[in-house]
């Protein structure tokens, strides 16, 4: 096992809520950490049934006097069972560490979230300071850092089917959309706009559908948490500058393997989408295990010029603009420069493919790979 830089005080007293998309380990991590505390698996069919049927037969699962944590896996599966969890929360003062793949299946169902009785973590795929020694730019790139896709022998095999089984379980079993061959398509078509500015119009043509369909498509990816959306950086804004977010997939291995590749795909499409993919994977996970507080943007204006990442919080402003090249151009630069001049307090990087580390006048050039490596430091002390 990984030692995992997310850090859950073992006597603290508030309850948790623990969301990450499937396969990030929650579950391996929390039997780890916490192995002689209550445990539901509610994927398991007789727990699940049992507990469906009458979520108030959990209280009696508990023992007397019970002092412990109480884990209850994929929690989503009966949202009923939280206002059961909030009633032994006030009424027992029991701990509770609640796990989630999707925030979506608690909300639609209309129960609450335990709004001020339980503190949200977040689990994400592996950093390369999880991974150590094991970490490979290249593998990482090519298949993600989700645990199992580290650990198997045929990661491709194993990322097709982890997508095949988010259709089956996450979207089909809990009918978050009634058409899952439309759903399907969306999907594919979602990912050539990885790193790109959404044109919702454009997709629901390619798709045959309308633009309100594939917004809910959007918000369902985020809800399953295997998505996300990144806005324009707006603040104080001294340019006109586009209005719509940016789109990435989770992890890189899941991007590539619903991306399909045929003679039209170059490779270096790929691999830049794929080096701002796994940058953002590891900046979140170290933003969220860290508490760093950083919201993540990104920046561009209506004449082209752009920055692909833009971290604003209480550490600072830090810029992040990502080149798969090896040899930079003074056009490289364009847009982090112009946000640099509006934004002087901004701390800015330019990341490349190259292997020597230097500043470009007051921007700071560093190598992916050492990046990568040292994400957490850079994000720490900027």
């Amino acid at each position: 096992m990984y030692n995992r830089l997310i850090n859950i005080d073992h006597n603290m007293t508030d309850s948790i809520m623990l969301f990450g998309p499937r396969g990030t380990g929650k579950t391996y991590w929390l039997k780890q950490q916490f192995p002689n505390n209550l445990f539901f698996d509610l994927l398991h069919s007789e727990t699940y049934l049992e507990l469906s049927a009458n979520p108030s037969l959990l209280e009696n699962r508990i023992p007397n006097a019970y002092d412990g944590w109480i884990i209850l896996d994929e929690i989503q599966k009966i949202p009923a069972l939280l206002n059961e969890v909030h009633r032994l929360i006030e009424h027992k003062k029991l701990r509770f560490i609640l796990t989630g793949s999707s925030a979506r299946s608690l909300r639609r169902k209309g129960v609450n979230l335990l709004a001020g009785r339980a503190l949200t973590y977040h689990m994400h795929p592996l950093t390369a300071q999880e991974l150590s020694d094991d970490f490979d730019l290249h593998y990482a790139l090519q298949y993600g850092t989700l645990p199992k896709a580290y650990q198997t022998k045929k990661p491709t095999n194993y990322l097709k089917s982890y997508v095949k089984t988010y259709l089956k379980e996450e979207v089909q079993q809990e009918a978050l959309t009634r058409n899952l061959n439309l759903f399907t398509r969306f999907l594919t078509v979602a990912s050539f706009t990885q790193g790109e500015v959404l044109n919702y119009t454009n997709i629901a043509r390619e798709i045959g559908s309308n633009r309100q369909t594939v917004t809910n498509f959007f918000e369902i990816l985020e809800d399953i948490l295997i998505a996300s959306r990144i806005p324009i950086f707006n603040k104080r804004a001294k340019r006109d500058l586009i209005a719509q977010p940016k789109f990435y997939y989770f992890d890189t291995g899941v991007f590539r393997v619903i991306r399909p590749r045929g003679p039209l795909d170059s490779d270096e499409e790929l691999s830049g989408a794929s080096l701002e993919t796994l940058f953002l994977q590891q900046a979140r996970a170290i933003n969220d295990y860290l508490e760093l507080n950083y919201e993540i943007y990104y920046w561009r204006t209506h004449y082209q010029h752009e920055v692909d990442f833009v971290f604003y919080g209480p550490h600072g402003l830090l810029a992040f603009e990502i080149k798969r090249k090896q040899q930079l151009t003074s056009k490289d630069f364009r847009g982090i420069k112009l946000f640099k001049n509006d934004y002087p307090m901004a701390s800015c990087y330019v990341i490349y493919g190259g292997h020597r580390k230097y500043f470009e006048q007051n921007i700071q050039v560093i190598p992916f790979e050492e990046t990568i490596l040292n994400l957490q430091q850079l994000l720490s002390a900027p």
